[in-house]
């Protein structure tokens, strides 16, 4: 068991996991038992309804289509299914999909990848997201699981975000690197590397302005702290996270498709999933960009941004 566990075990993610998915899962079930009313087998018309029910719960067209596509060969090959065995298939179905897309375990219980220190994780994505927060939180997490953080608030085009920051930082008890408001953004970023070397630091997590992603010259700032990075640690940053909000459905997927085509991503947060309904949005996600799904936020305290776990998110979404 790790020191993660003891803190907060998996019994307890579950828990949280499947109160945070509540409205998702309410609605997913209303609409698919609405598409298979009155029907004793799966036929066409069921099938049909359900990828209706499917794309309006955010799962997206190109993941419906796949999912409906499998249990259509089902259908074929069994001759006769009813449609109470019908969530079980679906839930197969999706569990299927989950494992198919990229599975990166290198935070379980909050460790960290081997053969560098400190890891050096940068945080993209748009204002109002929760990307502030989420980089509290996880400072939060990997301190409680007895790492050293370091935080850099690059984000300095927004004064609120430099002060949000600061008071994860004092709540926490991690340090952090600040500058005024309208600092370059790249020269934070260097000196929180710099000085997270000094200090031996575990992990480093840096703050970037909320960048519109339909902004070219914001992505090209990027660029230009990912190089001033380097010049510290030439195989840094080690992470580039996005935070997308959940509750914003398809929306979160146009952001995904647009900060994906302008930068390497290598992982992805989901936040706010808690107040909406549209949690069927990061079965898209993890289906369509093959990036993994590291975390994922169901609530307002600490403990609730959760490492994302496949067959948990299945059994908190088919958790009836």
């Amino acid at each position: 068991m790790g020191i993660f566990d003891k803190l907060f075990g998996k019994k307890q993610q579950q828990e949280t996991l499947d109160a945070g998915l509540q409205k998702t899962r309410e609605s997913f079930f209303g609409k698919i038992t609405k598409a298979i009313a009155g029907k004793s087998t799966v036929d066409e018309e069921v099938l049909d309804n359900l990828e209706d029910a499917l794309v309006s719960a955010d799962v997206g067209v190109e993941t419906t289509v796949k999912i409906i596509d499998s249990i259509e060969k089902r259908v074929a090959r069994d001759k006769y299914v009813n449609t109470s065995a019908l969530n079980e298939i679906l839930k197969q179905e999706v569990e299927a999909l989950l494992v198919a897309s990229p599975v990166d375990t290198s935070y379980i219980n909050y460790e960290l990848p081997a053969g560098h220190k400190p890891h050096v994780i940068l945080v993209v994505g748009v204002n109002g997201v929760g990307k502030t927060t989420t980089i509290g939180k996880l400072a939060h997490n990997f301190n409680a699981a007895g790492k050293s953080v370091l935080l850099g608030a690059a984000d300095t085009f927004r004064a609120a975000a430099v002060e949000q920051l600061s008071i994860w930082s004092e709540r926490t008890g991690v340090p952090i690197v600040k500058r005024e408001q309208g600092s370059d953004p790249a020269s934070v970023a260097y000196d929180t590397v710099v000085s997270g070397v000094s200090r031996n630091a575990d992990v480093i997590i840096i703050d970037t302005a909320g960048r519109l992603h339909n902004k070219a010259h914001l992505m090209d700032e990027l660029s230009k702290i990912k190089k001033v990075i380097q010049k510290v640690m030439p195989d840094a940053p080690h992470e580039v996270m996005l935070v997308l909000d959940g509750s914003t459905g398809q929306n979160a997927l146009e952001q995904a498709r647009h900060f994906t085509a302008a930068t390497a991503i290598t992982a992805l947060a989901i936040t706010k999933l808690d107040g909406t309904a549209k949690g069927g949005v990061v079965l898209a996600i993890a289906d369509q960009f093959k990036i993994p799904v590291k975390f994922i936020g169901v609530g307002e305290q600490a403990q609730d941004l959760l490492i994302f776990d496949k067959t948990q998110f299945v059994n908190g979404l088919f958790n009836v």
